[in-house]
């Protein structure tokens, strides 16, 4: 009798076949963002191409311009045919679909008629931790967002963006020794991605129009005067290191407790407190008249 082969034999299954070439440097950001999971969910399952072809019942041509976001926008069907193959959650992965669609300049009509094409999903059903984190950090993660974008619905948006790409990788999100700390990396990414900036920083500068201090006015004069001084203030903050400015953002800007700022961006609340206590001494060195604005970071 033979001697079945064991996976020493030969060539590893993790190389079997050709991999995927790598993505166009057209594909758009949005679309990027769904892709990249999807590419490596394939990488993670071991199938090869043709087995790819056979199971979703589209032809190697299409299935590799799908995947390196080659040619045309893909279709909704063809894409949830790989989706389903590699059991992949469909439904945020149908939203960052869709909104890369519409990056793409799809009509609605285009991205309806896709989605018609399909079976309905049923209900959603992200996993309990997830759930539970995004209640938790829709609100602190939207105010950042919305510091940097300026608009409610513009951060709104990358927000839900940021949760659903989590719950695209929910394993290795929960598998970092740091689980907020991998998610706030990600929102920060996003935001920065599409934040407008000025001499090479986030532009921080319309967000002295929405301060306290500058709603407190007591005349056109006062809120002129703020309005300088406050605009000043976020173009030093803007300058700051990352983690400085985040920390400076959420707490001034964004109203955050002090106290639920390290479980946030993911940080020891020893670590939060100093990189207060560095940003405030650096606003200082920035701009000097500034101080009391700063005396909030307490």
């Amino acid at each position: 009798m033979p001697r079945i082969p064991d996976q020493t034999d030969g060539e590893p299954p993790s190389r079997r076949g050709r991999p995927p070439e790598p993505i166009c440097d057209t594909v758009g950001v949005t679309h990027r963002t769904w892709l990249e999971p999807l590419r490596r969910r394939l990488a993670a399952s071991g199938l090869t191409l043709d087995e790819l072809v056979s199971r979703s019942g589209y032809s190697k041509t299409r299935l590799s311009e799908l995947l390196r976001g080659k040619g045309y926008y893909p279709g909704w069907e063809m894409t949830y045919s790989v989706v389903k193959v590699l059991d992949i959650p469909p439904w945020p992965l149908r939203r960052l679909w869709t909104a890369a669609a519409r990056e793409a300049e799809k009509n609605d009509t285009w991205i309806e008629d896709g989605i018609h094409a399909v079976q309905p999903l049923g209900p959603e059903a992200p996993p309990l931790a997830h759930l539970a984190f995004r209640q938790v950090m829709t609100h602190p993660y939207t105010a950042y967002a919305q510091a940097f974008l300026q608009t409610h619905g513009r951060a709104r948006r990358v927000v839900a963006e940021t949760l659903d790409i989590l719950w695209l990788n929910w394993p290795e999100a929960t598998s970092s020794s740091n689980t907020p700390r991998h998610a706030w990396d990600l929102l920060r990414s996003k935001v920065m991605a599409r934040a407008e900036t000025h001499d090479g920083h986030p532009d921080l500068r319309a967000t002295a129009l929405r301060t306290t201090a500058v709603a407190q006015s007591i005349s056109l004069d006062d809120q002129m005067d703020r309005i300088a001084r406050m605009t000043i203030f976020f173009e030093a903050v803007s300058r700051l290191p990352d983690d400085q400015m985040d920390v400076t953002v959420l707490r001034f800007l964004c109203n955050i407790d002090e106290e639920a700022v390290p479980g946030i961006i993911g940080l020891p609340p020893a670590i939060t407190h100093s990189l207060t206590r560095h940003a405030r001494g650096a606003l200082h060195s920035l701009h000097p008249d500034t101080g009391t604005d700063t005396d909030t970071l307490e």
